[in-house]
């Protein structure tokens, strides 16, 4: 059976199903490029970004501007820029950053999941129709003629459809349960990472507050007693 025949046996529910798996490879091929391009970088560029923290905020902002096109880079920029937050606003912050970068990650998620259920509906609404259509043209008077080879023939060509609906739905679900599990990484890496840089962030806030406060005694003693701390 040629492709052509093929796609005539699925009747009416043929161009939908078809349209489906135009879209499904589309976007197939879209979020593949976009989990491609972050695995790719992401993880030596954080780790070299957390490293560098500790030691150049400056060298680190300019970084992570330079790969604003990752996701976990944008989550941390959102919370560095802040000017001088409490470690809770930090976390805020973060939390904040890494909720507004779901709706990429889990972009046509949605799309994904009504081709999948859809799809099978379709190709069970395609045999149906045919069934209907192949026992409406039978002749009981000539039940051993071309009729019912035209019956058996036209059942076979009613199953197509729901071949075509599977085969569609069985694709996307592969495609989007792998997505899915790009997806959970992704927010793994995100908690993980976000957590080192809160513990840095936390240590560094905790040092600037003693060495605020030592500051602060040196400056009431010397205040009041007329003499340096330092002599």
């Amino acid at each position: 059976m040629t492709f052509e025949s093929f796609f005539t046996a699925g009747g009416i529910v043929a161009y939908p199903l078809l349209a489906f798996s135009l879209l499904a490879v589309a976007l197939t091929i879209e979020r593949l490029l976009f989990w491609l391009r972050i695995n790719r970088r992401q993880t030596k560029v954080i780790k070299e970004i957390i490293k560098s923290y500790r030691f150049d905020l400056n060298a680190t902002l300019a970084k992570l501007k330079k790969n604003i096109n990752l996701p976990v880079c944008r989550i941390f920029l959102e919370a560095l820029a802040l000017n001088n937050p409490t470690p809770e606003e930090f976390r805020l912050a973060l939390e904040s950053a890494a909720m507004a970068e779901l709706p990429s990650l889990k972009r046509f998620n949605t799309v994904f999941e009504t081709i999948i259920a859809v799809s099978p509906l379709l190709g069970l609404l395609g045999t149906i129709l045919g069934l209907m259509k192949s026992f409406s043209s039978l002749n009981f008077g000539d039940l051993g003629g071309s009729a019912t080879a035209a019956v058996t023939g036209g059942i076979g060509e009613a199953l197509v459809s729901t071949v075509m609906g599977l085969v569609v739905a069985i694709f996307t679900l592969l495609f989007a349960n792998f997505f899915r599990s790009l997806y959970l990484r992704q927010m793994a890496l995100i908690q993980e990472y976000g957590g080192q840089l809160e513990l840095i962030y936390r240590q560094k806030y905790n040092q600037n507050q003693d060495n605020k406060s030592d500051r602060e005694k040196e400056y009431a003693f010397t205040k009041r007693t007329g003499f340096s701390t330092d002599n």
